[in-house]
């Protein structure tokens, strides 16, 4: 199947919704979105609820959060991935498919280890599983950048950024679902099985590129793609993208590092988490994919930045809302589809964002750097959202987060302000 940039299509020139929708490029997101964010939801959802039914303490499943310290540093490998082309499958091809089969593999395994009885290697196995996934999304993000022309990547990355979010109905709901009729060990293995999507996928799609040229050497595949970045508009500008990568998300990652504890604490049995949390999740996930993609045809990124970010901080006071409301089912389905919605699409406006500011020259390295950072809040921060809530309460809690979401908002007037469309 042919997906690379010899499709019939100009491209900088505006396209029409049909040619935007209706493409091979956008099927593609949609898997590349999901295999992308399975194992991250394995290790923020499935993981937390297993190990606090094990009767493993809040505060030990918030610093569990350092496992995924791969995420924030996937920047440094990077440069391997875009140096060496494996001996199969093609420069990206080769490293997604051997990421995703240690992912299947790692997965499955985890179940078959006690919490109560190991916790230390419940805790090598998940950063396993991270560096892994880390990796994954290395190439993922490179591939997606390669394929995709500069008009279709806020469509392309918001449907990639759904589907994505909707990976997460698998070890969320279908998991939680499982752990209720059956043992741990024959959950994880049916959740790692999933894996086989992004395998498949790996195997029928061709190299978006045809002929690549990698970096000849290490030194130019580690520093000519810092040296672009920064020399491209000066030190000061690079720097304020950087910060704002950084906060952005901050308040909605904290919010989600402990989803599914705080469900539990609130007093909803695993089974309304996996059916009525999820499934609003996965009707305004559609949504979400159908509206929100749409608008950004046609809505700059910037303006997408400012409008899905406001609706994202506005879904963080749902969860302080239902911490104060109690297990109320139709408040949880509620809750979870605005935060689906909203907190979703400012995830595609802001991997669009840094998808634009990426040199298609570096995609793999200056993505990398770009993702890295905006996931280290998700890394460290949640890593102390344990010992936040053990001693200011839940609703204190949400609130916080709310107040450490508008400092990424307020850094929109300098590195996306509203009326400038462009970069």
């Amino acid at each position: 199947m042919q997906t690379g940039p010899s499709d019939p299509l100009d491209r900088t020139r505006p396209e029409t919704f049909k040619e935007a929708i209706l493409n091979r490029r956008m099927l593609i997101c949609v898997f590349t979105g999901f295999t992308s964010g399975l194992p991250l939801y394995v290790l923020f959802q499935l993981v937390p609820g297993w190990l606090r039914t094990e009767g493993v303490g809040l505060a030990e499943i918030g610093f569990f959060a350092l496992v995924q310290f791969p995420y924030a540093w996937k920047f440094v490998w990077s440069p391997v991935m875009d140096r060496f082309t494996l001996p199969f499958l093609g420069h990206r091809r080769g490293w997604m498919l051997v990421t995703q089969i240690l992912l299947l593999v790692s997965i499955g395994v985890m179940g078959f280890i006690k919490p109560d009885l190991s916790i230390w290697t419940v805790a090598y196995l998940a950063a396993a599983v991270a560096f892994f996934s880390a990796s994954q999304d290395i190439v993922l993000d490179a591939y997606r950048r390669e394929l995709l022309p500069d008009v279709e990547l806020g469509l392309g990355n918001a449907i990639h950024v759904q589907a994505y979010r909707f990976s997460g109905l698998v070890p969320g709901a279908l998991g939680f679902i499982l752990a209720d009729h059956f043992p741990w060990h024959i959950v994880f293995t049916v959740i790692g099985a999933f894996m086989l999507v992004g395998i498949v996928l790996t195997l029928v799609i061709d190299e978006a590129i045809k002929d690549p040229t990698p970096p000849k050497t290490m030194r130019a595949a580690v520093i000519e793609p810092f040296r672009e970045f920064i020399g491209r508009s000066g030190l000061a500008p690079a720097l304020l993208v950087l910060a704002f990568l950084f906060l952005y998300k901050l308040g909605d990652n904290m919010v989600t590092a402990l989803q599914s504890p705080f469900f539990i604490d609130v007093g909803f049995t695993l089974t309304q988490i996996g059916a009525i949390s999820k499934t609003a999740g996965l009707i305004a996930a559609n949504v979400g994919t159908i509206v929100g993609g749409l608008i950004m045809v046609k809505l700059s990124i910037n303006r997408a930045l400012w409008v899905f970010g406001v609706v994202q901080i506005v879904s963080i006071l749902g969860f302080a809302l239902l911490s104060v409301g109690g297990a109320n089912p139709w408040l949880l389905g509620a809750v979870v589809a605005f935060e689906y919605l909203g907190v979703g699409l400012g995830g595609a406006a802001l991997i669009a964002f840094m998808a634009r500011t990426t040199n298609p020259a570096f995609a793999a390295t200056q993505l990398a750097l770009f993702t890295a950072l905006a996931s280290v809040p998700r890394v460290f921060a949640n890593a102390v959202t344990g010992v936040i809530v053990e001693q200011v309460g839940w609703t204190n809690f949400f609130l916080l987060c709310t107040g450490l979401a508008l400092p990424g908002m307020l850094l929109l007037f300098k590195v996306a302000p509203w009326r400038e469309a462009g970069p």
